[in-house]
Formats: structure tokens, C-alpha cells, sequence
């Protein structure tokens, strides 16, 4: 396997193109922006003019686009992989959707003779661009097989979390359910101790060698003593959209969540405040209430 496709050229599909071409694969893209079609053509990419072209020249493709309607379009839509992409090929979905939008479009793809790989990703911006990116994972262990080059090209960490089409994003919604928490409680802590006096990096010294400390934690906490809080590659209406599908899977079973209600309130204040901020931008909604920000 040669040829391998990337839909969306943001900041994720930008580190997974990256990272397939310096794997020694040729790599079709496409995205709506001119400037990250450059920036993949310099990186040695070949840009594709539809969806359609990508289709034809990849044996597998991944799509990295921000919500189900974009998946569905670029999958079924009339110039869709589905309809160009040669038999046998996989279709990898790397964007994070409804469980219930992935099982959709594993339906309407049978009979298509094309596999369908649903493996939400976890590691952000960072890790997209090293290739460490965890992969869950779900689809016929054969598909996954031997598409597993391909993924290994863009992933450190790959977790075969099932079989069918929605598995993988049932486990990214329990994974975002934790992380929406951690960065809340995160937030809230910072604020504290900015309006205690502390300085940030005592805090974060503190955090980062205690049983706290984690990635998610610290490079929150860090992003907000250096006061970054745009331009970081985790922008705020990501993670904004994850815990709407967390809760949406919540709803839909029947299980309360408090925490990751509480945090899908606090991001959708950060997003109405600073709708061009990255995460870390809640902070700064919460420091704004206190009069008092965190510095290092």
C-alpha cells in the first residue's frame, strides 16, 4: 500500500499528512483553505481539487473534519469517497462524531465494498504533529490488520476497541466525559490561586510532580501562566463539541453526568466570551468574575 488520502488539513489532519508523507507514503489531501493546501504541497503532499480525486488515488483515506454532516458528506455525499474510492479500500474516520452519526454511516456503507475504520483520536495538536497519537480503534480485526501500517504512521498508541462503526467514538465520549473535568477543575484552580496571590509557577510545580499532575493538567496550567490562549492548536470549539456528544450519549442511555455537565457549561462560556480562543481561554472567564489572573 502506496497511496493514502487526508480530508481535512487542519490542525490534526495537517500532523497525520505529515506524518503518512514522512512514512514513506504518497499522500493525496484536500481542504476548503488555500493556505493549508499550500502548506501540504510544500510539506510534499499532492493536492487533490474534490474529494472525489482523493477517492480515486488512495487506498485508504482518513477523514479528519469537525462533525458528522461533514463526515457524511465527504463519505456519501455525491463526489464522496463512496462513490470513487476502488473496492477494498478503508475509509479511516478519525474525526470525533456522534456514536450514533458513525453507526449511520457504517450502515449505509455496506454493500459498498469498502471498510469502514472508526478510530477517534486522542493526543490534540502535539500529538497529531509527532505522530503519538492514540487511536481507538474499531472495525474487522482482518480490516485493521492491514490497514495497521497506515495507522501506525500517525499513532504511537492503537486500542481495538470493538467491531462496529460508533465503538471507537463511544470510548472518545467516555475519554472526553474525563478530560472535560481535568481541564475545568484545572481552570478553577488557577483562579484560586491567582486571586490567593500564588504564583503560577509555583502552582504548576506543584500540580506537575504531585498525584495530579498529568498532561491534560499541565499543559493546561502551563498554557495559562505563559497566558497562551490562542493559536495552540487546541481551539475551544473542539472540545466544546465533544462534550456536547458526551452528554448527547448520555441522554440517549439514561446516565447522569455532573461533572461533564459542569464543564460543557463552563466551555460554552469560554466559547461565547473568546469564540477565537483555545481551551484555555475558560480561564480567563473565570479570572475575568475574580479580577485576578495567573502568571508565572
Amino acid at each position: 500500500m502506496q497511496r493514502v488520502g487526508v480530508v481535512g488539513l487542519g490542525d490534526m489532519g495537517s500532523g497525520l499528512a505529515k506524518n503518512l508523507i514522512d512514512n514513506g507514503f504518497d499522500t493525496l489531501g484536500i481542504d476548503l483553505s488555500e493556505a493549508r493546501m499550500a502548506a501540504f504541497a510544500e510539506m510534499g503532499g499532492t493536492p487533490a481539487s474534490n474529494v472525489g480525486e482523493v477517492g480515486r488515488g488512495a487506498e485508504a483515506v482518513y477523514v479528519m473534519v469537525m462533525n458528522g454532516a461533514q463526515a457524511r458528506s465527504v463519505i456519501l455525499g455525491e463526489d464522496g469517497l463512496v462513490a470513487h474510492m476502488p473496492k477494498g479500500g478503508a475509509v479511516i474516520l478519525t474525526a470525533t462524531i456522534k456514536p450514533s452519526e458513525a453507526r449511520d454511516l457504517g450502515a449505509a456503507m455496506q454493500g459498498s465494498e469498502l471498510h469502514l475504520i472508526d478510530s477517534p483520536v486522542s493526543g490534540g495538536y502535539a500529538g497529531a504533529q509527532s505522530g503519538t497519537l492514540t487511536m481507538m480503534a474499531a472495525g474487522d480485526d482482518g480490516v485493521l490488520d492491514r490497514y495497521d501500517p497506515v495507522m501506525r504512521a500517525v499513532s504511537r498508541t492503537i486500542h481495538r476497541v470493538g467491531r462496529d462503526a460508533g465503538d471507537g467514538q463511544v470510548v472518545k465520549a467516555c475519554l472526553q466525559s474525563l478530560i472535560g473535568a481535568i481541564f475545568s477543575a484545572t481552570f478553577e484552580a488557577a483562579a484560586l490561586a491567582a486571586k490567593a496571590g500564588v504564583k503560577g509557577e509555583t502552582l504548576y510545580n506543584v500540580f506537575s510532580t504531585s498525584g495530579a499532575g498529568c498532561g491534560v493538567s499541565n499543559t493546561a496550567l502551563e498554557n495559562i501562566i505563559d497566558r497562551r490562549f490562542e493559536g495552540t492548536g487546541s481551539h475551544i470549539a473542539t472540545m466544546h463539541k465533544d462534550l456536547t456528544i458526551t452528554l448527547d450519549l448520555a441522554e440517549e442511555l439514561g446516565v447522569p453526568m455532573h461533572m461533564a455537565s459542569a464543564a460543557m457549561q463552563l466551555f460554552h462560556a469560554g466559547k461565547s466570551k473568546y469564540p477565537d480562543g483555545d481551551n484555555w481561554a475558560v480561564a480567563r472567564v473565570i479570572e475575568d468574575i475574580i479580577g485576578a489572573e495567573l502568571h508565572r
